[in-house]
Formats: structure tokens, C-alpha cells, sequence
């Protein structure tokens, strides 16, 4: 199944860092964010991927062009024959059986027309994935397909919790804030994993971001469905994201790294 990763943003709340490397490279721990993102749906199955690229998309096709596999998993080194070289070999699979196509789709467009500028690649696949590539989850990602093959719905999404606390904030014409309310934890959000049938193009029009005007049509029509998910899952917005991400890192607590959970 092929996935899309929407990596053409400019991550303006992650400006630190986004000012020098697009978003999705913003490293967590010591590999970018979108790395740990297709590692995840590679451990599914899913290695085939379509990458929706947009501001410094030279900077992520560089990056997979100069990928050494070596520095990410272990190998074997030996002499060969005539010893004026050395054999490599990966003891451990990374992404060599990853296919990965570099597609522009503008450095202005939003997820909707980027999503309808590669649907040639996927518009005669039975279904899809697509991603934000802005979060890490270790949702059970085949329940999700399972679960939505199995409906007559058209796209799909996650329902989590914010990792960051929301506030509901109201105030005076003139201004001034009469009270703060914070949402409670029973509020549910999109989490940017996506499962589509390739008849979502047929409610995106031109212009259209894809979570307004194409999900307000799919759900008059009864054609949406969300997978609530109450496990790990933190998005990559802000500063604080980031360092949350590296302290989590850093204590060996990865809960996206499903790859290296299996018992």
C-alpha cells in the first residue's frame, strides 16, 4: 500500500529550526522526524512511499541521496580477496527496500491541492495512507486498514488527545479576558494518520485544503470515519515539542519505535 507524507510546509512554530531544514527533518533524538515517521509504516509493510515535497524539498531529496545505511543499523566488514577493499554487509534491513518518489507540489499549495498533485500515483490503488509527517504514534496501524476496509467509508482518520493542554479562552469586546477555561481530556483532535480510498478525489476541487471543504462533503455524505486512539501519540509543533522529543530520546522511553518492540 502506498503511503503520501505531506512534507512541503514551512513550520512556522518550529522556526528555530525550520528557518535551516524543512519540518519533516527536524531531527528527533539523532534521525529527522520523517525518518522515524517511515521507519514506522515500513515495520508495517508499507514501504512504498510518495513524498509530497514543497519548501526545501532539496534539503529532504539531498538527505535520502546521501543516506548511509551503515551509521543506522549494524553491519559486518570484511576484507575482500586482493584486500584493497572491504565488503559491507547490512546485518540489519533499513531502508534499502524502501521506493521512494520525490514529487514538487509547490511551495504555497496546502495538504488538499499537494494531495491531488500525486494523484496519479494512487489513483488506482485500492486505498492509501497519507500523513502530515508532523507525529509520532505506535498506533496498531493494521486495525485502522482493517477497520476501514471493511466500511463504505471514503478516508479515515486517528482521533487522539492533544499532547499539548487546549484552552478555551473568552473575553470583553474591548478586549479584556473574563476567564480561562481549560479543555478536558475527553477532547479528541486529528492526529494526521490517514487511510483513503482513491475517491477522495472526487471531493477535493481545486483550492481546497483537504480536512475543510472535502471532509465537511464526506461527512454529509456519511462517508468518514475516525479510529480513536488513546495510546502514544505526540505531534512536532512547537520548540517545547522538540524538546520534549529529545528528552524522551534521550531517557530511552521511544514509544514509536515499534520496530524495536517486537516480542
Amino acid at each position: 500500500m502506498k503511503t503520501v507524507l505531506f512534507c512541503g510546509g514551512f513550520g512556522t512554530r518550529l522556526r528555530d529550526y525550520s528557518d535551516q531544514v524543512p519540518k519533516p527533518l527536524v531531527e528527533v533524538g539523532n534521525r529527522p522526524i520523517m525518518w522515524n515517521l517511515m521507519k514506522y509504516y515500513a515495520h508495517h509493510g508499507h514501504k512504498d512511499f510518495v513524498l509530497c515535497l514543497g519548501y526545501r524539498g532539496d534539503l529532504i531529496k539531498k538527505f535520502f541521496l546521501t543516506y548511509d545505511e551503515c551509521l543506522s543499523t549494524d553491519f559486518e566488514l570484511t576484507p575482500t580477496r586482493d584486500r584493497r577493499d572491504r565488503k559491507v554487509r547490512l546485518l540489519g534491513p533499513d531502508i534499502s527496500d524502501w521506493k521512494v518518489l520525490f514529487r514538487d507540489t509547490g511551495l504555497h499549495n496546502n495538504i488538499g491541492q499537494r494531495l491531488l498533485a500525486v494523484k496519479s500515483e494512487v489513483e488506482n490503488e485500492e486505498m492509501f495512507l497519507a500523513n502530515y509527517s508532523d507525529a509520532l504514534c505506535d498506533l496498531p496501524l493494521q486495525d485502522m486498514i482493517d477497520k476501514f476496509k471493511a466500511s463504505d467509508a471514503v478516508a479515515a482518520f486517528i482521533a487522539v488527545r492533544p499532547s499539548n493542554s487546549l484552552s478555551k479562552i473568552e473575553y470583553r469586546d474591548d478586549g479584556i479576558v473574563t476567564a480561562i477555561d481549560y479543555l478536558s481530556d475527553s477532547v479528541l483532535i486529528n492526529g494526521g494518520f490517514f487511510v483513503l480510498r482513491p475517491s477522495i478525489f472526487d471531493y477535493i476541487e481545486p483550492g481546497d485544503e483537504l480536512v475543510e471543504q472535502p471532509f465537511a462533503r464526506l461527512i454529509e455524505a456519511g462517508k468518514l470515519m475516525t479510529y480513536r486512539y488513546d495510546g502514544f501519540w505526540r505531534a512536532m509543533d512547537t520548540f517545547k515539542d522538540k524538546k520534549k522529543f529529545d528528552d524522551m530520546f534521550e531517557a530511552g522511553d521511544r514509544p514509536w519505535e515499534v520496530w524495536d518492540h517486537v516480542v
